[in-house]
């Protein structure tokens, strides 16, 4: 492995200031070093963004303070300045293994928009106070570019929090509060350009007794800013171009924003995890369920960063069920477009149809491992087989440690064991300890896939098998005795199966004869039985012989009877 891509582990909390290291060392972007720093460059983000809009429009505010305003700007551009540092010393990761190579990171940084965006932000404006004065704050607005910092830390603890509803709520009170506190300080500064007093409108005449104090200033324009904003309550009409103006950009301000969240506030508590479960499995129920089951947290904390890493790098789990009301076609063309690049690197489906690698993309289950993570240990059953899409993975000893080798993007594993090759020493099992170094992506495809698409495509069945077999025989793990043992066996298998089927035949033949000859025999009996019946119905009944026997001889008229009768029977049928 590379020295510029071993994993730095470090402590699970900040060290204090007083030991910090002199040269500080690689931080990793997920872990809790960074999301401590992240926490910190929201109070000199927040300053700047709150305090100096505050200084500019309030006069007394920036009068009265003037030491500890530059006190605290020096102070936060110090830690600006400590942020790119930072970032010089943030790694990132590449192929799921973070890379803690300074040269590397530093590159990577400076040629990025953020570090432009960084030092922009650290223009040493303030020169122009030896022209302009010390009461001038304005010159430092181009420290509001650091808010994508803001954003970030925020977005960091919406994944770690356990309440994450609860810290949405109060993010969006916060960004409410921000928009009510800008726009107090404009109308301030609007009524002192108006002139304070000269109309009902703007702010009353600081000459009037307790409209002097600054607390007053600010707290009669945050109330009457939030007036305009929530459309609650009623405020002057204003009289004058300039007022007019200001009140409309505030009423739009309001129709498009406040009023429309406020409104909406019930259904976004409702709906504000719909969109993450929708791509990300949903990890409240993980750790409530953990939390009721007394996990150890050391688990826990391993279940955790799971989901965290799958949320900030935007892997998804569920791919089949984000695309499964799509049209089955437009559903295969999506996948194909996305990881068909992958499928071809595989040496086992090189060379086959296109139609069958766009029917086993469809099949492809994307899995994250973590680090330290076994994806399958010697002599597991093999089930499935994996290709890994990003990341490493290391073919370990079964004491975890020893690395015989290590495999990358591309590679694949596991796929003898779903093919049934026929003199396979290892059988079904697996014969290796895999084990993930960092967080690797792969594809899992089933055994039970592979053989549903390979039904309709034999001929790729039968060149995959061939190189199956090339692969057994380099890894020496390839009976060939028992495979021309099983081949034989296999065909004369064949033979006997061809050899019930003929006699099989000749059964149906012989108990089709049988049956026409039941047939033939059941009609003349059928005849016979009819034939008798049309005789037996001309028989004289007892009553016309006791007759008979009254007038004359008995045999006379036997005799006559059985003459008549014959006379009357008909040529004899059939035999």
């Amino acid at each position: 492995m590379n020295q510029d891509s071993k994993v730095k582990t470090t402590e699970s909390r900040p060290p204090a200031l007083s030991k910090a290291r002199k040269s500080l060392p690689v931080l990793d972007p997920s872990g809790d070093y960074y999301y401590w720093w992240l926490n910190t460059m929201v109070f000199p983000v927040m300053y700047n963004l709150l305090i100096i809009v505050s200084r500019a429009c309030f006069p007394d505010l920036q009068h009265g303070y003037l030491v500890a305003w530059l006190v605290l700007d020096y102070i936060s551009d110090l830690l600006y300045l400590l942020d790119i540092v930072v970032r010089f010393h943030t790694g990132f990761l590449e192929q799921g293994i973070l890379v803690v190579d300074k040269s590397r990171i530093a590159s990577r940084y400076a040629r990025t928009w953020s570090f432009l965006v960084d030092l922009a932000s650290l223009v040493p404006t303030d020169v122009a106070y030896l022209q302009l004065g010390p009461h001038t704050p304005t010159l430092r607005l181009n420290r509001f570019l650091r808010a994508p910092r803001l954003f970030e830390a925020f977005d960091r603890t919406e994944t770690r929090t356990a309440y994450p509803n609860a810290f949405r709520i109060a993010k969006l009170m916060l960004y409410i509060f921000v928009v009510i506190h800008w726009n107090s300080c404009l109308y301030f500064a609007l009524s002192r350009y108006l002139g304070f007093g000269r109309d009902s409108w703007v702010y009353p005449d600081p000459a009037q007794p307790g409209f002097e104090r600054l607390r007053r200033q600010y707290l009669y324009s945050f109330y009457f800013s939030t007036l305009i904003l929530t459309t609650v309550g009623d405020t002057p009409l204003p009289a004058r171009e300039e007022e007019y103006l200001f009140m409309v950009g505030d009423f739009l301000l309001a129709v498009m924003g406040f009023a429309t969240i406020m409104g909406s506030m019930s259904s976004v508590i409702y709906n504000m995890n719909t969109a993450d479960a929708a791509f990300y499995p949903d990890h409240a129920l993980v750790k409530k369920y953990m939390k009721l089951q007394h996990v150890n947290r050391r688990l826990e904390r391993r279940v955790i960063d799971w989901y965290q890493h799958l949320q900030i790098n935007k892997k998804m789990t569920n791919e089949v069920a984000i695309l499964q009301h799509l049209p089955e076609r437009l559903r295969a063309e999506v996948a194909v477009s996305v990881h068909l690049s992958t499928l071809r690197r595989v040496q086992l489906f090189q060379n086959c149809e296109a139609s069958l690698l766009e029917e086993l993309v469809l099949k492809l289950q994307p899995q994250t491992y973590s680090p330290g993570e076994y994806v399958c240990r010697k002599g597991d059953i093999g089930r499935e087989m994996y290709i890994i899409r990003e990341g490493q993975l290391a073919v370990v000893a079964d004491d975890g440690i020893t690395q015989y080798a290590v495999l990358g993007a591309g590679l694949y594993f596991g796929e003898i064991s779903i093919i049934n090759i026929k003199g396979n020493m290892s059988g079904n099992r697996r014969t290796a300890n895999i084990k993930s170094l960092g967080y690797s992506d792969l594809f899992c495809l089933s055994k039970e896939d592979l053989r549903e698409v390979l039904s309709e495509y034999p001929q790729a069945q039968t060149v995959m098998e061939e190189k199956g077999r090339e692969i057994l025989l380099k890894m020496n793990k390839l009976d060939v005795n028992a495979e021309a043992a099983e081949i034989a066996l296999q065909e004369a298998t064949e033979s006997r199966l061809q050899g019930l089927d003929q006699q099989l035949d000749d059964l149906q033949t012989k108990f089709a004869r049988l049956l026409a000859e039941l047939e033939s025999s059941a009609l003349k009996i059928a005849y016979r039985i009819e034939r008798l019946e049309w005789q037996t119905r001309e028989w004289p009944m007892p009553e016309e012989l006791a007759e008979a026997d009254d007038e004359g001889d008995p045999e006379e008229g036997t005799s006559k009877s059985r003459e008549g009768r014959a006379g009357q029977e008909g040529p004899p049928g059939p035999e």
